[in-house]
């Protein structure tokens, strides 16, 4: 009874709590009540394509809509040829056909919540990069009608966390608040990144852990992450995010 008493407590003041002061926080805040308030305009972080000639590469993620927001985030992949005159934005949607191109600017606001880099690559190393992260997204289990479900996943973070596992070179993980980047495609309990520095497991995304040089140590529940980041110094909070240390 005291094992179970102890980690009752754990699991309230490390997943429960920040979710429930996160939520507060939500609640309060003015934010859109319907997407057809939000603001879906170029949060203009992005330059014009045709001004930065060289190959890139950025993975964005915002705040999602609704009081999901206040735990949750959408994440979407922007890549650009060299020399091209545009971007491409690839986002999966929970309507119609789920993995969309160029459905939105791509550096968007999201539900009016301004976008945030998690990683962007240029120059060479992106040209190399881009035809790695098209064939990942082609090979995308999930892309069909039908091919969406918004908890535990696959969902849009579920979709982004596959690229960036099929391209362990961009070097990074979606943020702790990326609910649904846990679920392994096809079921899939076990993985282990092409290049063998990260190792993940889960039921379903539900409850599960990851470990290795991108991932530090995380321990997911119910879509919640916490964690170590090591490589890079910093505490995973669930729905707070990524801090620093």
């Amino acid at each position: 009874m005291k094992l179970l008493r102890n980690v009752l407590v754990l699991f309230l003041a490390i997943y429960l709590m920040p979710a429930l002061a996160s939520a507060g926080y939500w609640y309060i805040k003015d934010r859109p009540q319907s997407w057809r308030e939000a603001n879906w305009k170029s949060a203009g972080i992005l330059p014009k394509a045709g001004e930065t000639p060289q190959a890139t590469i950025h993975i964005f993620s915002a705040a999602t809509g609704g009081m999901k927001g206040a735990v949750a985030s959408h994440a979407w992949i922007v890549t650009k040829e060299a020399n091209a005159a545009t971007y491409n934005r690839y986002d999966k949607v929970g309507w119609g056909t789920p993995v969309r191109k160029n459905g939105y600017a791509p550096d968007a606001y999201w539900y009016s919540n301004t976008p945030r880099v998690v990683v962007s690559v240029s120059g060479d190393e992106a040209a190399r990069l881009i035809p790695k992260i098209e064939k990942a997204i082609a090979a995308y289990p999930y892309s069909k009608p039908g091919g969406y479900r918004i908890w535990p996943g696959p969902n849009s973070n579920t979709f982004v966390a596959h690229v960036l596992r099929s391209v362990p070179e961009l070097g990074v993980v979606l943020p702790p608040d990326a609910v649904g980047r846990d679920y392994l495609p096809e079921g899939r309990l076990f993985a282990v990144d092409p290049d063998g520095k990260d190792v993940h497991a889960t039921l379903y995304g539900l409850l599960g852990v990851s470990a290795g040089l991108r991932s530090g140590i995380e321990l997911h529940v119910m879509g919640l992450v916490a964690g170590v980041d090591l490589a890079r110094p910093a505490i995973k909070i669930p729905a707070i995010g990524r801090i620093g240390i």
